[in-house]
């Protein structure tokens, strides 16, 4: 899979750019806040339906204007032509369309663009709650599997109903016994789903981390759930009185975790920076390999300034890796031209390189690789 074309009006800093990209590597040259990151976030929104920074869909909406446009001509397995529409206008729902035809729900929309972002914000993975953790698990599956993101938002929509009914003390027993019936199908689902999904993950996961650290440090992940001693209905029932007492539900699939190791220890506690964001491009890797196995698509890969803060041995496995030919389109991005020829000097492919100043986007013409 590849994108041939992007075209952006008003969005973020970017009032205007159309680029033509390479169907191998994509690098975008600027300062911080120039706008390289808007061109990744715009490709995100493409796939994912939302920006990867903000919630808000008017707040990517440039300054002085009140509507946004995102559009890109992809090519798809079998030379299969897409072209993707976003456009929104303050006031007004997000439009989001497939060949001209509009979406009635986005939901239909996650999987048929496969895309994987390592970021700087990636460190919300170790550092954050374990909400952050749950996005990245059902993000993924979600991906490959419709059942999968269906059921879990009628789930979010039943816990939505059962806390406002707790916090309103009107949760009568019959009500509880009715939602946490139709909830325990739901927990029991998911659960049974995100075991197989980390069974299958960690040993790709491990693979990677390997690779790039040479074997340094052995990590893990663990699965961490309520489910996996007590039934979802006992689970519901046992906590019920407290629920109430304290206006929200305290069992479920929403207090699921991923507990992170390295060396048998929370990385949150004992990993070093570098050690850190190794961990996360290995993640974000194994995201990569799993979603092109599901999918039988080459995800795009986007690598948004994660070249700082590795050492150079870490950064050489990196770029060995993503030389090789399981990996489709790449876009990288960096504060520094220097860095970017080097990286380009070790991977033997077809590139583009853009300049972005001001929200400006220019491809430099004549490049010497």
């Amino acid at each position: 899979m590849q994108i041939k074309q992007l075209t952006l009006l008003n969005y973020k800093n970017i009032q205007q750019a159309e680029i033509s990209f390479s169907p191998k590597i994509n690098c975008f040259i600027g300062e911080n806040g120039a706008g390289k990151t808007n061109i990744l976030d715009a490709l995100y929104m493409l796939s994912y339906c939302k920006s990867h920074r903000t919630s808000v869909d008017s707040q990517n909406i440039l300054h002085g204007f009140d509507f946004f446009v995102i559009q890109g001509e992809y090519l798809l397995s079998g030379e299969r032509e897409e072209s993707i529409y976003c456009g929104l206008k303050k006031g007004r729902k997000k439009q989001f369309k497939r060949n001209k035809k509009e979406y009635q729900r986005l939901a239909e929309h996650i999987g048929i663009l496969p895309l994987v972002l390592i970021s700087p914000y990636d460190h919300s993975l170790i550092n954050d709650g374990s909400e952050e953790r749950r996005k990245f698990v059902d993000g993924i599956i979600s991906q490959y599997d419709p059942q999968y993101l269906h059921y879990l938002l009628n789930y979010n929509v039943l816990l939505h109903q059962r806390n406002a009914a707790l916090k309103a003390e009107t949760a009568d027993d019959d009500l509880l016994d009715v939602l946490d019936q139709q909830m325990s199908f739901y927990v029991d689902y998911l659960y049974e789903k995100r075991c197989l999904f980390i069974e299958q993950f960690l040993p790709i996961f491990q693979s990677i981390y390997d690779c790039l650290s040479s074997e340094k440090e052995k990590v893990s992940l663990c699965y961490v759930s309520q489910r996996h001693n007590e039934k979802a209905i006992d689970g519901f029932l046992l906590r019920r009185n407290r629920d109430r007492a304290i206006g929200y539900t305290t069992f479920g699939s929403h207090k699921d975790d991923l507990e992170m190791l390295i060396d048998d220890f929370p990385i949150k506690r004992v990993g070093s920076q570098g050690q850190n964001k190794t961990y996360l491009v290995a993640l974000k890797l194994a995201q990569f390999e799993f979603m092109k196995k599901s999918s039988n698509l080459n995800p795009l890969l986007l690598l948004d300034d994660i070249f700082d803060k590795l050492d150079s041995n870490r950064v050489r496995q990196i770029i060995k890796l993503v030389n090789q030919n399981s990996f489709g389109q790449i876009f990288i991005t960096d504060t520094n031209r220097e860095h970017i020829d080097e990286i380009l000097h070790q991977i033997a492919s077809d590139a583009k390189i853009f300049s972005v100043k001001n929200g400006a986007v220019e491809e430099v013409v004549n490049v010497n690789i």
